[in-house]
This record gives C-alpha cells, sequence and structure tokens, in this order.
C-alpha cells in the first residue's frame, strides 16, 4: 500500500510543507508528553474511522513507550463516543500491529 503523505507531498507539496508546520507545532508542544500525544491520536483517529492513521500511529505510541493496555484503554475509551464499531472494527488490528 502506497503511503498516502508520499502522495499528498507529490502531488501539493506547498499545501504538504504547510500541513507539516502544523504537525511539527503539535509534536514540539509541551503540555502533553509524546506518548499521551500518540495515544490520543488513535482513540481520535478510531472516533473518525480512519484505519490508515491507526495503521501509523499504534507503532509510534509503541516507539513513544506505549503498552499494549495503554493501545487497548485508548481505544476502549471510544466506545463512549460510537459504541462497539470502533471497538470491534480497530481494536483487533491494533493489537495485531502492536504485537507484531
Amino acid at each position: 500500500m502506497k503511503n498516502p503523505l508520499e502522495t499528498f507531498q507529490k502531488e501539493c507539496p506547498e499545501l504538504q510543507k504547510a500541513y507539516a508546520g502544523v504537525i511539527d507545532a503539535l509534536i514540539q508542544s509541551k503540555g502533553i508528553d509524546a506518548k499521551t500525544k500518540q495515544l490520543i491520536y488513535i482513540a481520535m483517529k478510531v472516533v473518525t474511522d480512519d484505519m490508515n492513521a491507526v495503521r501509523y500511529h499504534v507503532p509510534m505510541a509503541k516507539a513513544a513507550g506505549a503498552t499494549r493496555d495503554e493501545i487497548k484503554d485508548a481505544i476502549a475509551l471510544t466506545v463512549t463516543v460510537n459504541g462497539l464499531k470502533g471497538v470491534s472494527t480497530f481494536l483487533p488490528q491494533a493489537l495485531e500491529i502492536f504485537d507484531n
């Protein structure tokens, strides 16, 4: 599967550069540590039904020190927003990604 961000960069370089600046500013902000940011991203992406993003953020969360249980809890929290859909759709795949 081709990385969608690479296509974005190739096809819309100026917009991608501006977007990257926003992402960099969020990464550099000091209010929330990197691991927690990644867990929040995972939960937000589950709620917005974005499996591609979850595939990228689970390894990033793991690299930032997140545990399997923390990934599981981040996804489980989404049950209060979109019911069992997030848990049933995303949890198995996210844990498989984490484990591999």
